[in-house]
């Protein structure tokens, strides 16, 4: 099968691409936001390969797999040689997060479409989300695993955000100083050296994914502080790893980790305990990264998440 989409979200298509099928990814010359072609960070197959506006214009084209708004409005068409997704080729809209606004104003982009299924990675979002009699599935995340690789010789909390400056409540930038004042904080992300002099912040700074997992495993535990979003990948990847978690229990995050595999409260002082417990104990750590490997391995492995999407897409190209 020939799959077009966009390079839009890393570590989920680092996951996508490893199938069994042809995936078709626009690049445009200076690599922008609608043509970044293939990873230059993370390991992708060959079977991932990049395609110009005019080679896609003409190109054998099985199922779209759009991710954004203006990809369904316009971009899928242009790129595609006014073909449309949905209309004229078989095509499902990917939605990554969770609704932004009012819930009563959280209507998805692809509301009423006879010809499209929204897919969406966590059973959250499509509680949340408004799409009208367009059809919707469920494909949960996928990881491809990083094996085992906890240390946990240093003493404190990997935290992974992105862009966590300009997000700030969404992603609990404002909680850094809270968690900070009880156990040091390692930051890492996109943009994180911007909140280097954070108090309790220890370290900040931006790796490849194989150089952020090997330090990510370094800490003692992994500190989810986000308030409102789809499903960190990060988290799911601190879980490989073998790193136990202390997070917000918000959105998917609460079916996401076991009560054997970490600690989950909206209580800030819970966490915080919680996390100092695990600083002083590295064997109750050891114990609980472990457990969530386990559950991570079962739930949100690379082979079930391609089983799924495969089973999606001949029932979409049918």
């Amino acid at each position: 099968m020939r799959i077009l989409l966009w390079h839009v979200h890393g570590a989920w298509t680092t996951a996508f691409v490893h199938g069994p099928h042809q995936y078709l990814i626009p690049v445009t010359p200076d690599r922008g936001p609608d043509g970044l072609g293939r990873a230059r960070t993370y390991t992708w197959p060959a079977s991932a390969v990049e395609v110009t506006r005019e080679h896609a214009a003409g190109a054998d084209v099985d199922v779209v797999v759009l991710q954004r708004p203006h990809e369904l409005d316009r971009l899928a068409a242009e790129w595609l040689g006014g073909r449309r997704p949905g209309r004229d080729l078989p095509a499902v809209y990917l939605e990554h997060n969770a609704p932004q606004g009012r819930v009563a104003e959280m209507r998805h982009p692809a509301a009423d479409r006879d010809d499209l299924v929204v897919v969406h990675v966590t059973h959250f979002n499509d509680l949340f989300w408004d799409c009208g009699t367009t059809r919707t599935r469920v494909v949960e995340h996928g990881i491809v695993d990083p094996g085992y690789r906890y240390g946990g010789e240093l003493d404190g909390a990997a935290v992974v955000l992105n862009e966590a400056a300009r997000r700030g409540r969404v992603t609990g930038t404002d909680l850094l100083g809270r968690f900070g004042a009880h156990v040091p904080l390692d930051l890492f992300g996109m943009g994180a050296e911007r909140l280097a002099g954070i108090p309790g912040v220890r370290s900040a700074q931006d790796l490849p994914q194989d150089r952020l997992h090997t330090e990510m495993a370094r800490r003692r535990l992994y500190l989810h502080p986000v308030r409102w979003t789809s499903l960190g990948l990060s988290l799911l990847e601190a879980m490989h790893l073998g790193m136990p978690v202390v997070g917000l229990a918000t959105t998917e995050v609460v079916e996401a980790v076991p009560p054997d595999a970490g600690v989950l409260s909206t209580r800030v002082e819970v966490l915080a305990e919680a996390a100092r417990e695990l600083v002083a104990d590295p064997e109750r750590a050891r114990v609980m990264g472990k457990a969530g490997r386990a559950a991570a391995l079962a739930r949100y492995g690379l082979r079930r998440f391609l089983d799924d999407w495969d089973r999606l897409l001949e029932e979409v190209r049918a």
